[in-house]
């Protein structure tokens, strides 16, 4: 509905009265402009910024430790798991959303012999949960997901799961529910090693940076940024699909740093000797599996195979790790450890 102007509107009011009342509203608003320009150019977007930022502060407040937020293990059979294992010839497979190019999590090696299959840390992971769920761990339907995809492919349905370097967090709770961590990481800086940016610090200031859309590694800059822990001219535009594509853009020259995982930005660097870490992370971050809110005894199950996977010394974490992870993060995983699981989520 179209709001009336001034004028229809005085005409409802009638003579002398109507104009004193005018009137009066003017000299208020007058006294009223230099308080509202005090407070920004649009008073309306001024007010609607706090109140959504008091809105944050509170869902902030409302999550604590949100790697520990989830259900606690359970071998049970539910609706979504029966779902799954209803799936008939073919397509009796767990769909499971992956990236197939993050070096040594879930990439295709050329020089692998056959059809380059995903292989990778998160992979690993995958076949041991279908194993689990459908006796078989090559019972997987992999899809290629883009970073910022991740959660709409699990609201949608496309996927069961995602196994994807997906960090948990309270923003992400809100749409999608998380198992116990089984990674353990931290933001960082990647750079060319001639580079003068030394790490998250106030060299960054007039450099251009590349971020994955979609990934805790942008939010964590713009937030830093607006509260002056980044420095205000740092560079912040460069956004694409998959983090890979942010070493490409290092490698073209068109920014000067990238940011994300620094699991992550260590495979980057061991596919480029001409980048390098720089400085120590400075975030704590933790990856976790990534269902569907209401799944939860897909949740359950899955914290009770990690729980296995964790304590495996043969064929589990241990030695996914050092079958892909030690040759760029180190022989020892003490630092990539997930902590022991705590289960806060009661339904």
């Amino acid at each position: 509905m179209r709001a009336r102007g001034p004028r229809a509107g005085l005409r409802g009011w009638g003579g002398v009265g109507a104009m004193a009342v005018a009137c009066a509203l003017a000299v208020l608003f007058a006294l009223l402009l230099p308080a509202l320009r005090s407070h920004g150019a649009d008073g309306a977007a001024t007010a609607g910024t706090a109140l959504a930022h008091g809105s944050q502060v509170r869902a902030d407040e409302e999550c604590r430790d949100p790697e520990k937020q989830t259900l606690a293990p359970s071998a049970g059979n539910g609706p979504t798991i029966e779902a799954i294992r209803a799936r008939q010839g073919e397509k009796r497979k767990l769909i499971v959303g992956v990236d197939q190019n993050s070096y040594r999590w879930g990439y295709r090696d050329p020089n692998s012999a056959g059809a380059a299959e995903l292989e990778g840390f998160d992979i690993d992971l995958v076949h041991r949960i279908a194993d689990d769920l459908l006796g078989d761990p090559d019972a997987v339907q992999f899809k290629a997901i883009p970073t910022d995809q991740r959660i709409p492919a699990i609201q949608d349905g496309r996927v069961d799961m995602v196994v994807r370097t997906m960090t948990i967090n309270c923003d992400r709770l809100a749409d999608v529910a998380f198992s116990a961590p089984y990674f353990r990481t931290g933001q960082q800086v990647l750079a060319p090693k001639d580079s003068p940016v030394t790490g998250y610090d106030g060299t960054l200031a007039g450099r251009r940076i590349c971020t994955a859309t979609g990934s805790t590694a942008f939010s964590t800059l713009e937030q830093d940024r607006a509260d002056g822990k980044l420095p205000a001219t740092t560079d912040l535009r460069t956004t694409v699909p998959n983090q890979l594509d942010c070493l490409v853009r290092l490698q073209l020259g068109e920014v000067d740093a990238v940011v994300t995982d620094g699991a992550l930005a260590a495979s980057q660097a061991a596919q480029d000797p001409t980048v390098r870490l720089k400085g120590d992370p400075f975030t704590t971050e933790y990856y976790g599996v990534a269902m569907k809110k209401d799944a939860g005894d897909l949740v359950r199950r899955v914290n009770k195979i990690l729980v296995a996977y964790r304590a495996d010394r043969s064929d589990g974490w241990q030695a996914s790790y050092d079958r892909w992870l030690s040759a760029t993060l180190g022989a020892d995983a003490a630092q990539s450890r997930p902590p022991a699981p705590e289960y806060l989520r009661k339904s």
